[in-house]
């Protein structure tokens, strides 16, 4: 009679997921993605975390997030295309974008719903213009951020002739996109 080993090896390599085990895993990691995230860089942690290994090798995340910062677009669905792609071939593409498009639009048809029922009541008003003075004067305060890192501690009567041209422009109902332009023309003229 044989002995047998007290300790067996086991030699056999881990069965790889079928196809629709790794459609059902894109979808539900892009859903806890967008459920847990805010979507763009801070996602980009929690999908290295949940993909790598599982999914895709860290070669394919970090081409997946090199071409989704390249690319224009919404970097959250670029990037749940490109994993759900590497991962699972087309349909691991829709999977992907599925999971993360299904969140926001549930959260955004709830909110807009729960908007349609308050619209016409009297606080909701007053909320609404407490909202337009506070909007307002975050956009001013970002602008006036932005202009003065432009123009280093002192400004320039350069740029303050660029802004009072823009602002005639705009009272004059000069669309948006011709406004820019005619600025960043003015501006590789006056600051050569």
């Amino acid at each position: 009679m044989k002995n047998k080993p007290a300790i067996e090896v086991i030699t056999s390599v881990p069965a790889k997921p079928s196809k629709l085990v790794v459609w059902g895993r894109l979808f539900w990691l892009f859903i806890k993605i967008n459920v847990l995230t805010t979507s763009g860089p801070a996602s980009v942690g929690l999908l290295y975390k949940e993909a790598v290994g599982e999914l895709m090798t860290e070669s394919e995340f970090i081409e997946a997030v090199g071409f989704s910062n390249v690319l224009p677009g919404s970097e959250a669905l670029k990037l749940a295309m490109f994993v759900g792609y590497a991962a699972g071939g087309i349909p691991g593409t829709v999977a992907a974008l599925l999971g993360s498009i299904l969140p926001p639009t549930i959260i955004m048809l709830a909110v807009a719903a729960a908007i349609q029922r308050v619209q016409g009541e009297a606080w909701m008003q007053g909320f609404i213009k407490g909202l337009a003075p506070a909007v307002a004067m975050l956009i001013a305060v970002v602008a006036w951020q932005i202009f003065r890192s432009e123009s280093t501690k002192n400004i320039k009567t350069r740029a303050l002739v660029i802004a009072g041209l823009s602002a005639i422009a705009f009272w004059f109902n000069i669309p948006s996109p011709l406004v820019l332009l005619g600025a960043g023309i003015l501006g590789v003229i006056l600051f050569r």
